[in-house]
């Protein structure tokens, strides 16, 4: 199998980074959950008045991009710390959707697979 995600590295600095301040205490599954969705919600909120034309323009604007950027990496580190505190291979999680929404959504001309159980 093909790696397509590899966050080892990246869990194992959010979980130096939360040990050094004590904060394992707080990473409960529901409180990550519930920061994610804040931080998904402050991605948003970039967006959210934007026309289609400005959101497509965006990253072009310097400080914009910035935000974009820390936004959506505030979005990855509390995903891949929900999914190490849970113990969910993200990786693997990715590869057997992609399989799904492939079965699912195939390319035009082709059937939707019927569905039996998991890839």
């Amino acid at each position: 199998m093909t790696t397509l995600l590899e966050t080892q590295r990246l869990e194992e600095a959010l979980l130096q980074f939360a040990r050094e301040r004590d904060w394992e205490q707080y990473h409960a599954p529901r409180n990550l959950l519930l920061a994610l969705v804040g931080e998904v919600g402050e991605l948003a909120e970039i967006f959210q008045w934007m026309t289609e034309a400005q959101a497509a323009e965006a990253m072009r604007q310097p400080d914009t991009a910035r935000h974009v950027r820390e936004e959506m990496a505030d979005v990855m580190m509390y995903l891949v710390r929900l999914a190490s505190v849970l113990g969910v291979d993200l990786d693997a999680a990715v590869r057997e959707k992609l399989l799904l929404n492939a079965r699912k959504y195939p390319p035009p001309g082709q059937p939707p697979q019927e569905e039996h159980g998991t890839p």
